[in-house]
């Protein structure tokens, strides 16, 4: 067999064993990596490339070296999922930066990072001022997290408190101009009402690059002409639309709070404006 032909066999055989091996040792190897990780990707490209180009007859011995090392760095998993001790050896700890506003300069020698490098990762997370910082600190993947003070976290709905419905998924039901039947079924939705939602759009699927249903049933659209305008719903689905989705939220506030009379007076609520959308529809949807 040529040389040359070899080399590619080889090289075809080492990526389809490395995909499967790094399948194996799952998502983590493929997002941030710790230190051990980071290890272990350089050491296995390193073993899949010797597999590819080394023309002795001694190749084999690169793929035997790959399984051992793979199957070690399996065993490390394991053993830092059992072992706090294990993960504090192997991996390195938490370091706290800053604390009540204040740096701590002695820990920002131990993991040799300069001023400059923490302002820079507080801008990453859109913090502009120290003073602002409860607590910052380095995980051991080198990743720094932020908390800011209370009185610089944004205002929620429970700091005001005020209950709201729980969202739902936003769910793709076109992708590259094909209707995706599965997001359909999961929204109990049926091709003939995205057909129908189409029309009222002037579309057809195959102008749609991405179409999305929210949790309310209203459809968005993304076109591949991106100079077409898409033209906007008559006011009165507008307004069916509208009115269907308070009384979802009227079905949700009656599912999640726990007071009794407040169910009650939401599930009521809820029900009469469903009777009313009954009422209406033969009017307000056309």
């Amino acid at each position: 067999m040529p040389e040359a032909l070899e080399v590619v066999l080889r090289t075809i055989f080492a990526v389809v064993v490395l995909f499967f091996l790094t399948k194996l040792l799952g998502k983590r190897q493929v997002s941030q990596l710790s230190f051990f990780e980071y290890i272990t990707g350089i050491t296995v490209g390193s073993l899949a490339a010797y597999i590819s180009l080394d023309t002795d007859k001694t190749w084999h011995l690169g793929l035997i070296a790959l399984v051992v090392w793979v199957a070690f760095s399996l065993g490390i998993e394991f053993l830092q999922i059992k072992s706090k001790k294990a993960r504090d050896f192997i991996d390195f700890k938490s370091t706290v930066l800053i604390k009540d506003g204040k740096i701590l300069e002695n820990n920002m020698k131990k993991e040799r990072l300069s001023t400059d490098e923490l302002l820079e990762e507080l801008r990453k997370k859109d913090v502009f001022r120290v003073a602002d910082v409860e607590f910052a600190i380095m995980e051991s993947d080198g990743a720094i997290n932020v908390l800011l003070t209370r009185e610089n976290q944004p205002l929620t709905p429970k700091d005001m408190g005020i209950k709201v419905a729980p969202e739902k998924e936003t769910l793709a039901v076109i992708m590259d101009g094909k209707v995706m039947d599965e997001p359909l079924d999961n929204m109990n939705l049926s091709r003939g009402w995205l057909q129908g939602e189409l029309e009222k759009l002037n579309l057809n699927v195959e102008d749609v690059f991405l179409g999305q249903v929210d949790s309310y049933g209203e459809l968005s659209v993304d076109l591949y002409a991106d100079n077409m305008k898409v033209q906007q719903p008559q006011d009165k689905p507008q307004l069916y639309a509208l009115l269907k989705k308070c009384e979802a939220d009227l079905e949700l506030f009656s599912l999640s709070t726990k007071n009794k009379a407040a169910k009650q007076m939401y599930a009521g609520c809820s029900d009469q404006l469903q009777a009313l959308l009954q009422e209406l529809k033969p009017f307000i949807q056309n």
